[in-house]
């Protein structure tokens, strides 16, 4: 079997734009440089209206005395967004300071949140057909309950080296069987994870083995209750 996208997702990478996310005027927003996990800098605000914002967003700072620019989100809580060590100086809150979150139309920004679920049977026919077998597990991260449409227990792929795209670092893509079966073929949701007929879903399928597919498993027997973990992707884009 072949890896499949869907008309949407074809769609989607052929030409999706850029948005902006959660626009902010604030100024109770300071900056400070190295303050935050293993050494990065920190976008704080003390009016805790930050976590609105999603790791590996662009983010866009301007009205700073020092610290405009674009920055790339490594993490998010209420009070604080952090970036990459060496991007800030520090700066007290009073200025009024705007920020904008962005996602592009990467196959990453496309697939941002996203879950994976796992069938029994054959692969269908197309990545617009509805899902066919019994569905054995849902990967999410840490094994969390997804929700569509929300960022909560998503999973993300990662960084991009010599044109392969990995998991994100730190993730763990894991999922608890829902019933016994044998695995065979997968199909990859965005974050709406819309099911179903349908030519403007955003989904991807592939097949299942223990070699040679596009999803490889130690084991393809699923047992209701028993853990299944994903440890390492390597999605290729073919060289010319």
């Amino acid at each position: 079997m072949a890896l499949r996208l869907s008309t949407g997702l074809r769609n989607a990478i052929l030409d999706r734009k850029a948005a902006a996310k959660n626009l902010i005027a604030a100024s109770t927003i300071s900056f400070e440089a190295g303050t935050g996990t293993e050494g990065r800098d920190r976008i704080l605000d003390s009016g805790s209206g930050l976590g609105g914002y999603i790791r590996r967003d662009q983010l866009t700072v301007a009205g700073s005395g020092a610290n405009d620019g674009e920055y790339e989100i490594l993490a998010v809580a209420a009070g604080y967004v952090e970036i990459p060590s060496g991007s800030l100086s520090d700066e007290a809150a009073g200025s009024s300071i705007i920020l904008a979150g962005a996602q592009g139309g990467s196959f990453t920004d496309i697939f941002r949140n996203c879950k994976i679920d796992v069938f029994a049977g054959t692969q269908p026919t197309s990545a617009n057909d509805g899902e066919t077998g019994t569905k054995l597990l849902s990967v999410t991260l840490n094994s969390g309950a997804f929700v569509a449409g929300s960022p909560e227990n998503g999973i993300n792929f990662g960084e991009v080296t010599d044109g392969v795209l990995h998991k994100e670092a730190g993730e763990v893509w894991s999922g608890l069987g829902i019933a016994d079966g044998t695995a065979g073929w997968f199909r990859i949701y965005d974050n709406n994870y819309d099911q179903g007929i349908s030519t403007t879903a955003v989904r991807m399928d592939g097949s299942i083995a223990t070699s040679g597919s596009q999803f490889n498993m130690s084991s393809t027997t699923v047992v209701t209750g028993g853990t299944n973990t994903i440890d390492s992707v390597n999605l290729t884009l073919p060289a010319a």
